[in-house]
């Protein structure tokens, strides 16, 4: 029996761990399970601390500044990046955010400018980090990005964020079109609602896990495991001719169309 480890001498970036319930975290920790060296970015002294915690039994990870929004931090990033690795082998982004207000009313209440702030940070980050990346991807390699059904459909109060996963997930197809001809594949991973510090923001996150438990086929929540199982998939070769897609991680969820009103 083969026991190697799935991404034994690889070697990945990711961004937007916020703390130990972050579904970019639970990424990171199967990606070292697997044998893969890792690379962290964090924004500001408290994110800072909390990385460098979570990160210290991993063997060779790097912690550094960078903040997605700003193209000279990226550029920095990776120059450093490059003076200890030669190559990058997978990016996990994992990145979005939003002003709080704009998931308490109606979608149509968000200001030109905190539209706009949402759209850079929520999915044009993608982009500005997969670019920056390319001169460490000689051999090819994966990105994955982090998604969510109210990209599809209306998720109320989930508002302008939803519109951001939407240009999100369709960065991801572009630039899977882009790089492919380069061996880079680039999907999205779109995970059914978990309780993480990011959700903890949006008003309604107690009745979308209860809905989502009580109607998905499998009559549970995802768990960040569940997610990280299948971001492994999506970077390691075992998803070698996978591209451009949007993989629901979310227990059957994305697959209904209306709930019966007899219960089974």
């Amino acid at each position: 029996m083969n026991n190697a480890k799935i991404l034994a001498g690889k070697r990945g970036i990711v961004f937007g761990v916020a703390n130990n319930k972050s579904i970019a975290w639970a990424c990171a920790q199967m990606c070292a399970e697997q044998g893969a060296e890792l690379a962290f970015n964090f924004l500001g002294d408290a994110q800072e601390k909390r990385v460098r915690e979570l990160v210290k039994d991993l063997p060779n990870a790097i912690v550094m500044p960078c903040d997605v929004t700003k193209d000279e931090q990226i550029e920095a990033f990776y120059t450093e990046i490059q003076k200890q690795w030669d190559m990058v082998d997978f990016i996990i982004h994992s990145v979005a955010f939003t002003e709080k207000e704009n998931l308490k009313d109606k979608f149509m209440v968000v200001t030109r400018e905190s539209f706009a702030s949402t759209m850079d940070i929520s999915a044009y980050s993608l982009l500005a980090v997969t670019r920056a990346a390319l001169p460490l991807m000689k051999k090819g390699g994966s990105v994955i990005t982090m998604s969510y059904y109210g990209a599809e459909k209306v998720v109320p109060r989930y508002n302008v964020m939803g519109v951001a996963k939407a240009a999100l997930e369709s960065c991801a197809k572009y630039l899977a079109y882009d790089l492919g001809e380069i061996g880079i594949r680039v999907n999205a991973i779109s995970a059914g609602p978990i309780r993480t510090l990011s959700s903890s923001a949006i008003p309604g996150i107690k009745e979308m896990l209860e809905n989502s438990q009580k109607h998905s086929p499998l009559k549970r929540n995802v768990t960040t495991e569940d997610v990280a199982r299948s971001a492994l998939y999506l970077l390691s070769d075992l998803g070698s001719g996978v591209t451009g897609e949007v993989l629901h991680v979310d227990c059957g969820y994305n697959t209904l169309g209306m709930f019966s009103s007899v219960e089974s």
